[in-house]
Parts: C-alpha cells; structure tokens; sequence
C-alpha cells in the first residue's frame, strides 16, 4: 500500500515531466513569453490529490462528473480552495447545471442555448445567497468532427456566433473563449488542423467579443501539438495523475 509520501513523490515526478513537455513545446513554438495555462484533470481523484497538488503550484484543475466534483471541491479545506480555479470541462446536463454555478469558477463545455440559460439562473442564486461572488466564466465548446472524424461534444462551428451571443446576453456569465477535443485517431497532421480551425473560430469570435481569449485545447497525448497551435490551456489529467482508479 502506497503512502501519502509516495504518492506525492509520484504526483511532483509527473507534474514536473508534464511541465517539462509544455517548456520544451513552447521553445519549438517560439512561444516562451506566452505560456498556456495548465488545468490538472482531477477527475475520478480523491481530495486528497489536489491539496497534494496545490502545494506544488498547481492553481488551476479541471472536473468533469457531478456530482463527484461538487462533493470533491465542497471537501477541500478553505485555504486549498481559495486559491485554486475549478474548471468544469465534461459535457454538462442541463439539470446539473445550478449546482455546478454553484462552485465552479469556469465552466468549459457550454454547446447549447439551455445550458447556458441555465448557467445563468444558477449563478444568480449562488451570489444571492451569498455562495459566490461574480459571474462564471465560460467556454463555448467547439466541435471539431469533419468529414468522416466523429465529434466529441460541442457545438457545430457555424452555431458558435449564435451561442457566444447567448453568453454574452447572460447577467452572470462572462464568456471568456472556445474550447474542443480533437477527435481520436488522428494524426499529429490532423490534430493541428484541427485545432488551427479552433484557433480560428477563436480569431473570428474576437471580432465582436475581444474579451474573449482563451482557445482550450490539448490533453495528455497531444499537448505539443496543441502549443504549437496557440492554446491558451492545456488540460491534462491521465500524464500526471496516472491511470483511473478502480471505481468502487
């Protein structure tokens, strides 16, 4: 049986080869001054992994099941939580979003008018009651299926106007960028087209919305390919994390 020494010795291993692979992308990519932000998936983690975490400096993690994340982020003790960012970056069922509202401080896959809608209503009462302060920040996700390529969520790049519209309309909701997963079996070739065609919805959404900056792109496996595109986050859980955990 692992010790709590062990497994931040294998946390602080990992987290140091991950960044390690961000430096070095961002050297190829003459992008040193413009380092993207990493979002530590923590999904299907104890607690106690991010409080192991945010002593190493990680200041942003990513969830994406609720209600394992709720219960996850309300555990935390206050002084772990209140310098960290959650990002909720799963696909989010309407009837799940108040909670959400409810702690999270982005919410990364926002693909339909409903969902924002409710977002919205969500966040109201949270600051009503006092739970948060501010808007949520949200990301309109983007799907990047072509041709033959299967989607992973998101909504279709011509809908993408329309949605940002809706956030931007919302009280409580500060759009903030796009967001996408590459579709799987692609080529390293196919990944950087698809996110080149993410970083340009992102261009094209600047246009009418110039607060909105961030192009979240990139996870474990194609992280360099997503710096050398432009991401502005990376979301990687499985490289510093290891493998799921037996579920119980």
């Amino acid at each position: 049986m692992s010790t709590s020494g062990d497994r931040a010795a294998e946390l602080a291993s990992a987290l140091e080869g991950v960044r390690g692979r961000v430096d070095a992308a961002c050297a190829d990519a003459g992008r040193e001054a413009r380092r993207p932000t990493l979002v530590v998936v923590t999904k299907f983690f104890p607690g106690s992994d991010v409080e192991l975490l945010a002593g190493m400096g990680v200041t942003d993690i990513g969830e994406s099941r609720e209600p394992e994340a709720g219960d996850k982020v309300a555990g935390l003790p206050e002084q772990v939580r209140a310098d960290l960012r959650v990002h909720f970056v799963g696909q989010l069922q309407t009837n799940k979003a108040r909670r959400v509202a409810r702690y999270a401080d982005v919410v990364q896959s926002v693909d339909r008018a409903r969902l924002v809608r409710a977002l919205d209503r969500g966040r109201a009462e949270a600051v009503d009651d006092g739970a948060r302060e501010g808007p949520l920040e949200v990301l309109v996700q983007v799907d990047l299926g072509q041709g033959e390529q299967a989607g992973r969520g998101g909504a279709a790049p011509d809908e993408v106007a329309a949605l940002a519209e809706d956030v931007a309309a919302a009280r409580w909701l500060e759009l903030r960028g796009v967001m996408a997963i590459a579709p799987r079996d692609l080529t390293p070739d196919e990944t950087r087209r698809a996110f080149d065609r993410l970083v340009g919805t992102g261009e094209q959404l600047r246009h009418t919305h110039p607060g909105a900056t961030w192009v979240s792109a990139g996870m474990s496996g194609d992280l360099e390919v997503a710096v050398a595109a432009g991401a502005t986050h990376l979301r990687v859980g499985s490289a510093i994390l290891g493998s799921r955990p037996p579920q119980r």
